[in-house]
């Protein structure tokens, strides 16, 4: 049997792209921030096998990575905040750039003991080519490309995917996006009176994490290791995000329910970031499959059902949108 480890994997992409590993029959180790028997998502990652990690602990990721001797890692754990990363700088760096430097590190080390291919996705974002490039994250993400650059050219079988911004009902409250729908939930049902936003003239290309991480899987399973932008091609608006929550949770729009507030605008932000989908298609066979109002429309959903029943986590949230089946190469 193949073993997969994947660090967050507690994360929404985590979870779907877990689930799809346990589906064709890989072992999944997954690491988790936090006491295993505390975690709130068990119940997406029945099977999975969960271990509490902290990325910053290298003799604890060493010590891992000997241990399960994986056949494929996927590197998703980060700390994944813009507006975070301004705050945490020092952490930022240890998490998204250190400890990437210490994983690849070991399992070039077990590929020299066990004389096996390990084959490693690192998971970088779009932020890396925009105009937030002096962002704290921004800087921790390219620095960390370079490392696993340079362990390929070491041997390694390492394939980056710069990953522009993706969604689901597994979204967390941090993002905007949660932030939004979870807010036209709460006005639809009477919960609250109004949303506060900053910036709403951004254009993003947003998708649905379960296309994601199929397209990491197919980066992964490639002959040759690749690096590809991955996203749906899709230019929307935040704007645009906004009006289709409100419609989602049954209201006429969103005006009269939003306010704006300086104080929220990023200290650097990039006024468009849009994938372009054309390599991704041309080398692995991907496109996105989910579109951009499925998308809300699910998360909204989600929300709408977590205020009425008070149940925060629960498998049915997945339900709205299935994971696509991954096409055979």
């Amino acid at each position: 049997m193949r073993t997969a480890l994947v660090t967050g994997v507690a994360g929404q992409d985590g979870i779907y792209l877990a689930r799809s590993l346990l589906a064709d029959g890989i072992r999944v180790v997954g690491t988790v921030s936090g006491p295993v028997d505390n975690q709130p998502r068990h119940v997406y990652l029945a099977g999975a096998e969960l271990r509490s990690l902290d990325l910053r602990d290298g003799v604890g990721l060493r010590a891992l990575v000997a241990e399960v001797e994986p056949d494929e890692v996927y590197n998703l754990a980060a700390v994944s905040s813009v507006g975070r990363s301004w705050h945490e700088p020092e952490l930022t760096k240890a998490v998204n750039q250190t400890a990437v430097e210490i994983l690849v590190e070991a399992l070039l080390a077990q590929r020299d003991r066990t004389g096996r291919q390990v084959h490693l996705f690192q998971a970088s974002s779009a932020e890396v080519s925009g105009d937030a490039t002096a962002s704290p994250y921004a800087r921790s993400k390219a620095a960390a490309e370079d490392v696993v650059r340079d362990a390929r050219d070491r041997g390694l079988a390492a394939s980056i995917g710069r990953l522009y911004i993706h969604e689901s009902p597994l979204r967390a409250v941090t993002f905007v996006s949660r932030k939004i729908t979870q807010g036209a939930a709460e006005i639809a049902l009477g919960r609250r009176d109004r949303l506060v936003l900053g910036n709403l003239d951004v254009v993003r290309d947003w998708g649905f994490a379960g296309d994601y991480v199929e397209a990491i899987r197919l980066m992964v399973a490639a002959d040759v290791p690749v690096d590809l932008p991955i996203g749906t091609g899709d230019p929307r608006r935040l704007v645009d995000l906004v009006e289709r929550a409100f419609v989602a949770a049954g209201l006429d729009g969103a005006e009269g329910y939003v306010d704006q507030d300086p104080s929220l605008v990023r200290p650097a932000d990039t006024a468009v970031m849009v994938a372009d989908p054309e390599p991704a298609a041309a080398a692995i066979g991907w496109r996105a499959t989910r579109t951009f109002e499925e998308t809300i429309d699910a998360m909204v959903a989600a929300d709408l059902a977590r205020l009425r029943s008070g149940v925060d986590e629960a498998e049915a949230y997945l339900g709205k949108l299935p994971l696509p089946e991954r096409e055979t190469r």
